[in-house]
């Protein structure tokens, strides 16, 4: 089967990092699905592990945590799908991922594709959507009020995990949504994302809300640079309030939050299956409500920018794009071919 794939991580000007190759095809154990690849979407781990997250390997290893496919094959012990059921999921970092014709995953972590979705569309929501859901819902617990505060914060909210929350945000909860945005046209999209208010993390966030006239918020969501904003949610965050993070800051001293009683949690959506939890079927349940959600109209896709076919000069373009800062949603490419 066609793969793109490494095996010395480095910077993605080097044409050798990742490379077009042929793999043999894999086969389902235990509750495994084989998932014939139609479409991936590009992440930020995605740069991270290729850069040297995970050092050098003896064998290939294949990138990509997000797809959409149909499944061809199952294991002896899977029961959620069948050969030819269409299926959206975000993988397993343990294992090879997605930038390959096939795919083995399991089907306590997968979803059923949106049937309102093409391909594309469909590949560009799962590893952010879990993310942002378990970040909201699960860690920040936003349907429990904080005292006298009634609006979250979303720090990069045009990103891949920030244009999901904000609309989860503002469907499923009834706080005031604010995010933040530093280009006009980023800052429209979170607006038609459903974003009550907007503001520049460019600027001080909490001369940015001050500004507006905002009171402080409960909930704060940081999706990137932590480092850079620290300082600035300790300041501005409600007494008793709930922070989220999910980057990799250089240090997050959790000190200047105890004054306000404010608690800190750290979002990792690969946990459950990194660690086989006992409630790693929630990511299927909770794709499927994902899907569910699309199909009613009540969420969108969060695909940002199409990058062609799935091979390795087009996931190089695509993971230099991530790295640039720039990109707006997600980058999806589509099928295999030259």
């Amino acid at each position: 089967m066609r793969a793109v794939a490494y095996k010395t991580p480095g910077p993605v000007t080097d044409a050798t990092v990742l490379q077009d190759i042929d793999l043999p095809r894999p086969e389902p154990k235990r509750r495994d699905l084989l998932v014939e690849i139609r479409a991936v979407s590009v992440n930020p781990v995605d740069t991270k592990v290729r850069a040297g997250g995970r050092g050098a390997t003896d064998d290939w290893r294949v990138l990509g945590y997000d797809a959409a496919g149909i499944v061809v094959a199952t294991g002896p012990d899977a029961t959620r799908f069948q050969p030819g059921d269409a299926v959206f999921y975000a993988g397993d970092i343990t294992r090879q991922g997605s930038n390959a014709e096939f795919q083995l995953v399991d089907e306590r972590i997968v979803g059923r594709k949106p049937a309102t979705l093409d391909w594309a569309q469909a590949a560009a929501l799962p590893l952010t959507a879990i993310t942002a859901w378990e970040a909201l819902f699960d860690r920040l617990d936003v349907r429990r009020a904080v005292p006298g505060a009634s609006s979250i914060l979303i720090v990069g909210a045009a990103g891949g995990v920030g244009s999901i929350a904000v609309q989860l945000a503002r469907q499923l909860t009834g706080l005031t949504v604010i995010g933040t945005a530093s280009r006009p046209e980023t800052a429209n999209w979170v607006k038609e994302l459903g974003a009550h208010h907007v503001i520049d993390h460019a600027n001080p966030l909490s001369e940015e809300l001050a500004k507006a006239g905002l009171a402080a918020p409960g909930f704060v969501l940081i999706t990137t640079q932590t480092d850079a904003h620290w300082p600035e949610i300790a300041k501005l965050i409600a007494p008793q309030g709930r922070v989220a993070l999910i980057d990799d800051p250089k240090t997050a001293d959790i000190m200047p939050f105890k004054r306000k009683a404010v608690s800190v949690h750290w979002e990792f959506m690969f946990a459950r299956s990194m660690f086989q939890t006992a409630d790693i079927e929630e990511q299927a349940n909770l794709l499927d409500e994902v899907s569910r959600l699309v199909d009613a109209g009540t969420l969108k896709t969060t695909l940002g920018a199409h990058g062609g076919a799935i091979n390795a000069a087009n996931l190089r373009k695509a993971h230099a794009l991530i790295e640039s800062g720039k990109a707006r949603g997600k980058i999806v490419l589509e099928g295999f071919g030259a």
